[in-house]
Parts: structure tokens; C-alpha cells; sequence
């Protein structure tokens, strides 16, 4: 069975430096968009950032210029690195993909487990 698992999460200071990685697992065909989503306690989950299997990116306006997101595709991997947080950053941060896992077959939608990162001096 096909799985996401994050690593990376944790504490960091204001003006510091994170970087987020998840990983899929299991047998896979190909991989289509990956994105990043939040959640912060009372709030619903939004959308961080997207980068197709072609490497085009998009982000959310509260983070765009501050956070990247990449990918390795020999890997099936996914990153977000993050530049200068913000407290406002702190949330739970979920990785997704689009996977096909035979030819054919029409992608399905997977989670990652989410990882905590809390923005504090």
C-alpha cells in the first residue's frame, strides 16, 4: 500500500529555517502534483504550495517569496523549505500527491501523516 510519510517538523525561531520532507513509499507508476496544506488550530486546512511533475510552482500569498517548494522525482520525494517563519506559520503541515499505480488507471489522492511546526523564540 502506498504511503506518505513526513519528517522535518519541529520548533523554530522567528527569522530562522525549516525544511519539510515526505516521502511516498510502495509501488508506484508515476506521480503527479504534490502539494503542501496546513492546518492551525481553529482553522480550517488551506493550500501552501503546488509543484506539478513538470516542476511548475504556486503558492499561497502569505508565503510566496518566503517558502520553496521542490521535488525529486527519482525519489518521490517532495520538500518545503522554509524561510523566515512567522508564529502565524504554526500549524500542522500535510503533504499530498496524485499517484497512478498502474498504467491506465486514473491517480489517486494520498495524505501524509502531517508534521507539527510551531514558530516561537
Amino acid at each position: 500500500q502506498v504511503q506518505l510519510v513526513e519528517s522535518g517538523g519541529g520548533l523554530v525561531q522567528p527569522g530562522g529555517s525549516l525544511r519539510l520532507s515526505c516521502a511516498a513509499s510502495g509501488m508506484i507508476f508515476s506521480i503527479n502534483v504534490m502539494r503542501w496544506y496546513r492546518q492551525a488550530p481553529g482553522k480550517e486546512r488551506e493550500l501552501v504550495a503546488s509543484i506539478t511533475s513538470g516542476g511548475s510552482t504556486n503558492y499561497a500569498d502569505s508565503v510566496k517569496g518566503r517558502f520553496t517548494i521542490s521535488r525529486d522525482n527519482a525519489k518521490n520525494a517532495v520538500y518545503l523549505q522554509m524561510n523566515s517563519p512567522r508564529p502565524e506559520d504554526t500549524a500542522v503541515y500535510y503533504c499530498y500527491a496524485e499517484i497512478r499505480l498502474t498504467p491506465h488507471v486514473v491517480e489517486r489522492n494520498y495524505w501524509g501523516q502531517g508534521t507539527q511546526v510551531t514558530v516561537s523564540s
